[in-house]
């Protein structure tokens, strides 16, 4: 027995958890339908990220091109995508959208091998085709499969002529068995099972359907088992954006431990996610919650909880995360703010919650026997300011380990992809760029500057895009001329060129690669450099007074000293026709392009 993808198992658990939770609907897997067309949908468009065995760049390739229809694609597919067989995948695409002959070296060959348009896949087709080609017993036709599977030479020679005699007799072309038993043993080498894969392809399709009828709920799951892995965390973050899903930060309101999905659909982290925050805070928090509803206040959840279980820890990195976000008379930095004393306005609100439970358990009882009721006043919220976007986020990942209400980078999204040719994961493995430039963008979250013992200037920095983090180093002549852009929290957008490394004149061996950094600018500065000319592109097809007249609109907005043109196309007759605006100028910034990608607006820059 081969027990696998047990956390696949569990999230697909997990999900039925919350779609019950949510929906109050019991979904059984086994019994989800073989035929949903949503979910084959949902493979023709190789949307299979967080779906198990098919999520990997190359199988969504292959499935965008096989548009699998049947269940039996599937597995096949599973089979296939792996060192080998995959040079078999664009034939067997081919032939299931006909543009290629299903041939079978022998007619008798049809029944097994029909279901996979004539291309062996499987061990067990191998058995089959043995048996019934060369009157193998079902003994022999698997002591073939494991001597080919195993490459037992000594046993495959002894069954090769058994083979060829056998199925001749049969009045088979001697020829023809002759290719068929090297096909076979080119092919054992690689071959898989069906039942191992037809298991694969099952758990993969459960994963499939949850995802194709319950985004929100899937990826609740997915994020929920992913929750100790921040990389993983920050990619499926990502894939949800893909999918158009909000993820929202922590809520003392909506969070539970793990990941879930509130009343709008959106994805809320778990408060499990947030360092500090143990289960025992969160469990008191959620139990509360059930049980006398929404919190009002920062000063109603230090009453009403279990402050044993909540340390000030708790508090301070829930607060940092956003988790106190939903009380909208107090934002993060108050709860910070210190004023008149040593003690924070957070701090404040917890000894106000202990005193508040000290009175209520002691139960005073007066003179009269009536129970007391002793008032306690609610410390002042201070005034203070807000933080900014780069201040909120850098706490939210110290707390999370990932930016949560957004990246620092989103507002220069087409700077990063316009832009530039490289991002920050290519200075992991500089062997396959030597002699290229590298140009990215990101910001500057760590700079150290240093003096060396001959009294020179240099610095170490490390800069951070949506794909990873690097430290880099800077000497010389490039330190000086570029040291006043490494500012921790900057934008930049550098251009680099990837020299060989030295060779040792001793031992002759090569050093890494090294980075020559040729220019330095602020991502704020690169549209106005780079961008000479917006054009707007327009399907024929597609245009309607309506769109015509938000685009007239938005376009007199934001008046500026970018050229800008219109080009209406049509495909069908294979036209297309520029035109110039000779009055109008534009100012193209990140706020147009989001407008013109909201409004389905196709453009280009120039």
């Amino acid at each position: 027995m081969d027990f696998l993808g047990l956390k696949t198992l569990t999230l697909i658990k997990d999900t039925v958890k919350i779609v019950k939770a949510k929906h109050d609907i019991l979904l059984d897997p086994d019994s989800f339908p073989l035929d949903d067309d949503k979910t084959y949908e949902l493979f023709q468009r190789g949307e299979t990220v967080g779906v198990f065995q098919y999520e990997s760049p190359g199988m969504q390739k292959h499935l965008k091109d096989l548009k699998p229809t049947v269940f039996d694609d599937l597995i096949a597919m599973n089979a296939l995508y792996r060192p080998g067989p995959m040079e078999y995948i664009p034939s067997f695409v081919r032939r299931k959208h006909g543009d290629e002959d299903i041939e079978y070296d022998l007619p008798a060959m049809e029944e097994y091998l029909k279901e996979t348009y004539g291309i062996t896949v499987y061990q067990e087709q191998v058995m089959l085709l043995s048996q019934k080609l060369a009157d193998f017993t079902k003994g022999e036709a698997d002591v073939l499969r494991k001597a080919m599977g195993k490459k037992q030479i000594a046993v495959l020679d002894k069954m090769k002529p058994k083979f060829i005699e056998q199925a001749s007799a049969k009045g088979h072309d001697a020829k023809k068995l002759e290719k068929m038993r090297k096909d076979w043993e080119a092919f054992a080498s690689y071959a898989f099972n069906k039942s191992h894969s037809t298991c694969y392809a099952w758990i993969a399709y459960q994963t499939a359907y949850l995802k194709a009828h319950y985004p929100a709920e899937y990826m609740a799951a997915v994020l929920s088992n992913n929750m100790n892995d921040i990389k993983q965390v920050t990619f499926f973050m990502e894939e949800c954006k893909r999918m158009k899903l909000p993820v929202l930060g922590p809520d003392v309101n909506e969070s539970y431990y793990k990941f879930s999905v509130n009343k709008d659909n959106a994805v809320r982290f778990g408060m499990g996610a947030i360092k500090g925050v143990g289960h025992g805070a969160v469990m008191t928090i959620v139990e509360n919650r059930k049980k006398e509803g929404h919190y009002k206040s920062i000063f109603d959840l230090a009453k009403r909880i279990d402050l044993r279980a909540a340390n000030k820890k708790a508090f301070e990195n829930l607060a940092l995360a956003g988790g106190f976000d939903c009380f909208e008379d107090t934002h993060r930095a108050q709860y910070f703010q210190k004023e008149g004393g040593d003690l924070t306005f957070l701090e404040k609100a917890i000894k106000y919650g202990a005193k508040h439970q000290e009175n209520e358990n002691s139960s005073q009882v007066s003179l009269f026997g009536a129970a007391s009721d002793i008032q306690i006043a609610e410390p002042l919220v201070p005034p203070c300011e807000t933080w900014g976007t780069m201040e909120k986020l850098a706490q939210e990942r110290e707390v999370v380990g990932v930016y949560i209400s957004g990246h620092p980078l989103d507002d220069f999204r087409t700077e990063m992809k316009s832009f530039c040719t490289g991002t920050i994961a290519y200075f992991n493995d500089l062997n396959p760029h030597v002699n290229k430039e590298i140009t990215f963008g990101g910001v500057v979250t760590d700079v150290q500057h240093r003096v060396s013992k001959q009294g020179k200037g240099w610095a170490m920095f490390t800069i951070e895009d949506y794909t990873d983090t690097f430290e880099f180093r800077i000497f010389g002549e490039e330190y000086l001329k570029h040291r006043h852009f490494l500012m921790k929290n900057n934008f930049v957008h550098v251009k680099t060129f990837v020299r060989e490394g030295w060779v040792n004149r001793d031992t002759g061996k090569k050093s890494d690669p090294r980075l020559q950094f040729n220019s330095f600018q602020l991502l704020h500065d690169v549209m106005d450099k780079y961008v000479r000319k917006l054009s707007i592109q327009l399907n024929i097809k597609e245009l309607e007074s309506n769109k015509i007249r938000n685009l007239k609109e938005l376009i007199a907005m934001h008046p500026g000293s970018h050229l800008l043109d219109f080009v209406v196309y049509d495909n069908r007759e294979q036209i297309k026709l520029e035109m110039p605006s000779r009055k109008q100028k534009i100012k193209v910034s990140q706020e147009l392009l989001s407008e013109l990608e909201e409004q389905q607006v196709y453009y280009k820059l120039n």
